[in-house]
C-alpha cells in the first residue's frame, strides 16, 4: 500500500484538506464593497476603479494603468495599443497558461513559442538571441523571420511562478532590432528585478486578479505603461471604442473588457496588504525548501541572485528515478488525503492549440512539465500544514537510500 494513503480515517476527513491556493480576505474588503453598495457606484463606473489603477501604477512606477476585466483582456487590448497587427510574429514562452498565446492569436498575430530556461525556469533568452540573429533578416527597420516572412514585432515574457524573466538581455535584444516588450506579470505582482518591479521594465505590463493571485478582485486584470497614447487607446478599446462622451458613436470594434467598481473596492483594500502576503509567501517557500531540504529527489523551487521573487505558487521537481515516484503519482497521492497540488501547463508547442506555431526549443519546458508540482501556497497557511504536507512528501519517498547509492 502507498505509505502516503496509511493516515488514520477521522485524520483524513477533516484536518488534512489544504487547497492550493486560495483568497486571502482580511483587510478593508467589507467595507469597500458596502461603501459601493451604499453609493450605487456598483457596475464599471467609480471612483475605486480610478483608485485602484493609481495604486498599481505608483507600485509598479508606470505613469499609467488602465483597468480590465481579466489579464487575458489585459494582454489584448495592450497588443492591439501597441501596434500589432494581422501576420505579425510575437516571441512568448512556451512554458505558460495558454493565455498570452491566445491573446496574440485574438490580434491576428502568431507566437514563436520559447523554451524556458533550465536554471529559472523563465523564458531562455538565449534562444531568442539565436533566433534572431540565426533564422531573421534585418531588413529596412523591420525584422524578418526568414522561414515566414513575417515580421517579429514583438517579445512577450510571461513571469512565471512569481519569479522575472532575465530582462537585461532580452531588452538588449529588443532594443538592437527595435521589438516592443509586452510582459505578462500576472503571476508576478511584487516581484522585483535588479531592484525595479516587474511589469514596468518593457513597454507594457500586464496583470492578472484572478481569485487564486496574490491579490484578488475575483477576476479582473490592469494594464500599466508609461507611454500615453498606449494607454488612452487601450481605456478606448475597453469601454465598447465608444468616440463621444455622450453620444453612441463608435469608429471601430471595441470590446467590453470594463472593470466593476465594485471589484476595484476589493483589488484597492487587497493592494494595502500585498506586502504582507508576499512576505508570507516567501516565508512559506523558505519553509517548504527547509523542511524538504536533503530528500532525495526532490529539487527545490530557484530564485536567482538578481531576483526577488514572490512564489507565488511554490514548485518543486520530482525525479521518480531517485524518489521513486513521478510527480503526477506524487500529486494523485496527496490528493487522496486531501492535498491539492498541480502540475505545471503543458508547454505550448505541444498543445493542439498553438502546435502549429514555431517552437524554439522545448525540451527543458517539457522537462520541467513531467517533474515540477506545485504545492499548496495560500497566503493564509499555517506552518503546521507546511509541515504535515512537508512530511507526507518525506514519508512517501521510495527510492534508493543515501546509503545504498
Amino acid at each position: 500500500m502507498n505509505r502516503i494513503t496509511e493516515e488514520p480515517a477521522n485524520r483524513l476527513a477533516g484536518s488534512l484538506r489544504i487547497p492550493l491556493c486560495v483568497p486571502e480576505i482580511k483587510g478593508n474588503e467589507w467595507l469597500y464593497v458596502r461603501e459601493c453598495l451604499d453609493t450605487n457606484w456598483v457596475s464599471s463606473a467609480g471612483p475605486f476603479v480610478d483608485r485602484f489603477e493609481n495604486m498599481l501604477a505608483r507600485r509598479t512606477g508606470a505613469k499609467h494603468a488602465v483597468a480590465t476585466v481579466n489579464g487575458t483582456s489585459a494582454l489584448h487590448v495592450a497588443l492591439l495599443a501597441a501596434g500589432i497587427e494581422p501576420n505579425d510574429e510575437v516571441l512568448v514562452s512556451t512554458l505558460t497558461f495558454i493565455a498570452p498565446a491566445n491573446a496574440i492569436r485574438y490580434a491576428g498575430a502568431w507566437p514563436v513559442l520559447v523554451d524556458a530556461d533550465p536554471e529559472t525556469w523563465q523564458m531562455d533568452v538565449a534562444r531568442i538571441r539565436n533566433f534572431v540573429e540565426q533564422d531573421c533578416n534585418w531588413r529596412e527597420g523591420r525584422l524578418i523571420n526568414v522561414r515566414t516572412n513575417r515580421q517579429v514585432r514583438a517579445i512577450l515574457p510571461v513571469h512565471i511562478l512569481g519569479h522575472p524573466v532575465d530582462m537585461d538581455g532580452l531588452l538588449a535584444i529588443a532594443r538592437k532590432y527595435n521589438l516592443l516588450v509586452i510582459e505578462d506579470a500576472t503571476e508576478s505582482l511584487g516581484a522585483t528585478y535588479r531592484g525595479a518591479p516587474v511589469g514596468c521594465l518593457g513597454d507594457i505590463g500586464c496583470f492578472s486578479f484572478n481569485g487564486n493571485k496574490i491579490i484578488t478582485t475575483g477576476g479582473g486584470g490592469m494594464a500599466v505603461t508609461g507611454h500615453q497614447p498606449w494607454a488612452a487607446r487601450m481605456r478606448h478599446l475597453t469601454t465598447q471604442a465608444k468616440d463621444h462622451p455622450v453620444e453612441y458613436m463608435h469608429s471601430e470594434v471595441g470590446f467590453n473588457y470594463r472593470l466593476t467598481n465594485i471589484q476595484a473596492a476589493i483589488g484597492c483594500a487587497q493592494m494595502e496588504k500585498l506586502d504582507e502576503y508576499v512576505a508570507a509567501k516567501r516565508s512559506i517557500a523558505r519553509h517548504y525548501e527547509s523542511e524538504l531540504a536533503g530528500v532525495p529527489g526532490i529539487s527545490p523551487m530557484p530564485e536567482a541572485k538578481w531576483a526577488f521573487s514572490t512564489y507565488w505558487l511554490y514548485t518543486l521537481l520530482v525525479d521518480p528515478e531517485i524518489y521513486g515516484m513521478d510527480s503526477r503519482a506524487l500529486l494523485e497521492a496527496l490528493a487522496r488525503i486531501g492535498v491539492q497540488t498541480r502540475p505545471l501547463w503543458q508547454p505550448l508547442h505541444l498543445g493542439k492549440a498553438h502546435g502549429a506555431s514555431r517552437a524554439l526549443g522545448g525540451a527543458t519546458a517539457e522537462n520541467l512539465n513531467r517533474k515540477a508540482l506545485s504545492l499548496p501556497s495560500s497566503v493564509g497557511l499555517s506552518t503546521e500544514s507546511v509541515d504535515r504536507i512537508c512530511q507526507l512528501i518525506r514519508t512517501n519517498y521510495k527510492g534508493v537510500s543515501r546509503g545504498q547509492r
